[in-house]
């Protein structure tokens, strides 16, 4: 769904990652493929994009107005698309964090593992249009071993680290 141009806008992030922090980014790969589909959900956007609704269709139907922020021109007065992934990110990249402390029997280590991720809108470099950055820091954690494993285990770094299969098609 966000695959907008992932490879080079993630290119642009790590290249600002690299200078402010230490960089988590796994070697360039071809897209993420699935062999199964081991949950899947169902979401819908109506209205005016940005100013619009959005609603998951699944067993726990939930919904939220949308507005654009107040520096992009909009009235602030719902929630936006770039809130929802960093929210996402943010719950996608404890699990994995977590996860991995299990794996690697490190369970203690994340236990108290707060994970604060930005999510950046600009101009995408070179493309012309949107595109996206994310930075993630990791609160409450030590090894840096376990947070690399963290950034390699979750779906959301690997879509954007490597990127997704996307299909678009009429409905």
């Amino acid at each position: 769904m966000l695959n907008i141009g992932a490879r080079s806008i993630v290119n642009t992030s790590r290249v600002r990652a690299i200078q402010a922090t230490r960089s988590y980014a796994t070697k360039e790969a071809a897209p993420v493929t699935l062999k199964n589909h081991k949950y899947t959900v169902h979401a819908i956007a109506a209205g005016q994009g940005r100013k619009g609704e959005v609603g998951s269709l699944d067993e726990t139907p939930f919904s939220l107005h949308l507005a654009m922020p107040k520096v992009l021109g909009g009235k602030g007065d719902g929630t936006n698309p770039e809130q929802l992934f960093a929210m996402g990110y943010a719950s996608c990249f404890l699990g994995a964090l977590q996860m991995m402390a299990g794996k690697m029997g490190k369970k203690d280590a994340a236990r108290n593992a707060v994970i604060h991720t930005t999510v950046h809108l600009g101009e995408a470099e070179g493309l012309g249009g949107f595109g996206l950055a994310v930075d993630i820091k990791v609160e409450g954690v030590e090894d840096e071993e376990l947070i690399k494993a963290g950034h390699e285990a979750c779906p959301y770094s690997r879509a954007l680290v490597h990127g997704a299969v996307v299909n678009v098609s009429k409905a």
